[in-house]
C-alpha cells in the first residue's frame, strides 16, 4: 500500500477508533446476549422473558467494562465517579433493555415471530442507542480531555 494511502487509513482509524471499537465490543456484547438467551431457553428450558432478563444483565456488565476500559478509555476509578458513571450506564441500559423487552414481547409473545430473528433485530436498535448514550452522556470527555 502506498505511504499516502497508509497514512490516510491510519488517520481514519484514529478518527473513528471509538466507533470501530464500539462496533467490535458491541458485536461481542450482542454475542454474550444472544448466546446467554439461547442457552437459557434452549438448554435450560427457561422462558423467553426470564432468559431475556439474564441475557441483558450479563451483557450490560460485559459492556460497561469494555466501554470504560477500551472503547472510551476512561481511567477515572474514583468511587464517586464510578458510582455516577455506572449509575448512568445502567440507567441508559435499563431504557434500552426495556425497549428490547418491549420489542420481544410485541413481536415474539403477541405476534409469534421467530424469537432469535427478533432478538437479533432488536439488538441492532439497542446497539445504536447505547453508543449514542455512551458517547454523548456517560463517557463524554470533558473539554480539553483526550483519550
Amino acid at each position: 500500500m502506498p505511504a499516502g494511502r497508509n497514512e490516510k487509513l491510519k488517520d481514519l482509524l484514529k478518527k473513528y477508533k471509538d466507533v470501530l471499537l464500539y462496533l467490535i465490543f458491541g458485536a461481542l456484547t450482542t454475542l454474550v446476549n444472544i448466546v446467554t438467551y439461547a442457552a437459557l431457553t434452549r438448554l435450560l428450558g427457561m422462558g423467553e422473558m426470564g432468559s431475556n432478563v439474564w441475557a441483558w444483565v450479563l451483557s450490560v456488565l460485559f459492556a460497561y467494562v469494555t466501554n470504560k476500559l477500551w472503547v472510551f478509555e476512561n481511567r477515572d476509578f474514583g468511587a464517586r465517579h464510578l458510582a455516577r458513571e455506572f449509575g448512568s450506564f445502567v440507567a441508559a441500559r435499563l431504557f434500552s433493555g426495556a425497549l428490547d423487552m418491549g420489542i420481544m414481547w410485541l413481536f415474539v409473545t403477541r405476534l409469534a415471530c421467530p424469537d432469535l430473528l427478533v432478538k437479533i433485530a432488536s439488538n441492532v436498535v439497542v446497539i445504536v442507542l447505547n453508543y449514542l448514550f455512551s458517547k454523548l452522556w456517560i463517557f463524554k470527555k470533558k473539554d480539553g480531555e483526550t483519550a
